[in-house]
């Protein structure tokens, strides 16, 4: 069940919140503030981030009374159960995929199709058909292979005309609808733009996999895990560390401020996701008659 948010930030992804504790510490006494530190594996930072896009104005508004597409991808998979109810295995979910440790693209049998919606109902027609409609008040979410901590993002595509981001793009700025961009800090990197200036299927002699080119996506509203305990707790989180092994490779340490009673909401928050299942590849249902 997805939870409603009755506002969100316009703040830059990365700015702190601007709240009266700045330059308080929670060890003064009467502060009322609290810190926790907590720790998210990818699917967990996933579910998080899957809760915060559900809850927000904008989807829930294009969910009742608009349209709203959800790109495939294992992110948006969580956001799809999240939204609707609907559970199945998440890397059925996309196309391209990182797994095996190689670029690459999942089988086309057994694929979910993306979800497509016209006031909550499925739209019954293809992806440019859908788009035609869209006015500012609608919503597309796309995730993403990489952000950087200017709250750009970037998404691979191994596809000639670029894919997904190559159909929807022109018709979104066009019409100025919503491009929400859920992605988590397993997927920082320096800069979206220098990686893009760089990164293009023809410019590449050896690769692993599929050759792809990196789409930077500019204009988007960019969610992290930074946003998604913003949105749902009102902390400020900051991301202090990363990695792990046995299970928590990917994982995002993050220090989480703010009044006692939000900084409690969002360590309870945290807990929740806790234990949730890693995401198995294509290879776990490929084979599948």
């Amino acid at each position: 069940m997805s939870l409603t948010i009755s506002a969100h930030s316009s703040l830059s992804p990365w700015q702190s919140l601007p709240f009266a504790w700045e330059g308080v510490s929670p060890a003064d006494e009467g502060s009322g503030l609290s810190q926790a530190l907590v720790v998210l594996t990818p699917p967990e930072s996933k579910r998080l981030i899957a809760r915060a896009v559900a809850g927000l104005p904008e989807v829930q508004w294009a969910l009742k009374n608009g349209r709203l597409g959800i790109a495939g991808g294992t992110t948006n998979a969580f956001i799809v159960e999240e939204l609707l109810g609907e559970k199945f295995e998440k890397s059925r979910y996309t196309v391209g995929i990182v797994t095996d440790g190689v670029l690459k693209s999942t089988p086309s049998k057994g694929r979910v199709s993306p979800r497509l919606l016209d006031h909550g109902r499925p739209a019954g027609v293809g992806l440019r058909d859908f788009l035609q409609e869209f006015g500012p008040r609608d919503v597309y979410i796309k995730g993403a292979n990489a952000v950087d901590p200017q709250g750009h993002a970037g998404v691979l595509s191994s596809d000639v005309n670029g894919g997904t981001v190559g159909a929807i793009w022109g018709r979104l700025v066009a019409s100025g609808a919503h491009l929400i961009v859920p992605v988590g800090l397993e997927k920082l990197v320096p800069s979206v733009l220098a990686a893009a200036r760089l990164c293009h299927q023809g410019w590449y002699s050896r690769v692993m996999g599929d050759p792809c080119a990196l789409f930077p996506l500019v204009n988007a509203t960019v969610i992290t895990e930074i946003q998604a305990f913003r949105l749902l707790a009102g902390v400020e989180a900051t991301h202090v560390a990363s990695g792990g092994v046995g299970g928590s490779e990917g994982a995002v340490v993050l220090s989480l401020r703010g009044p006692v009673e939000a900084v409690e909401k969002a360590f309870q928050l945290a807990q929740s996701v806790k234990g949730e299942p890693a995401v198995p590849g294509p290879a776990a249902w490929a084979a599948q008659p």
